[in-house]
């Protein structure tokens, strides 16, 4: 299993826009009912800074989710909005999970 933890802050003018990109990538991945993908958003204390949780079964599941278009969509929306803090990623390695 693939974890990744992405992190990033946008402005305070972006931030209803970005909540409005991951709803439709994520009403997509709802669509796709794919077991393969779990992916989680969070926003921070700040109300600017996002969490992006993601599990893929395997790299096959990871590639299907990173060449849905309305996330590519999302991610070209968010890095041209003039982020206050450029994506972190962390690769993740699962120990446990309930």
């Amino acid at each position: 299993m693939k974890s990744v933890k992405v992190t990033y802050t946008v402005k305070a003018s972006f931030v209803a826009k970005n909540k409005e990109n991951i709803s439709i990538f994520i009403n997509d991945l709802q669509k796709m009912n794919n077991d393969g993908i779990r992916y989680s958003i969070y926003l921070g204390e700040d109300g600017k800074t996002f969490t992006h949780l993601s599990l893929y079964k395997d790299e096959i599941a990871q590639q299907t989710f990173l060449e849905m278009d309305s996330f590519k969509a999302f991610q070209e929306q968010r890095d041209a909005s003039g982020l206050e803090v450029e994506p972190n990623i962390e690769l993740m390695n699962l120990v446990a999970s309930y």
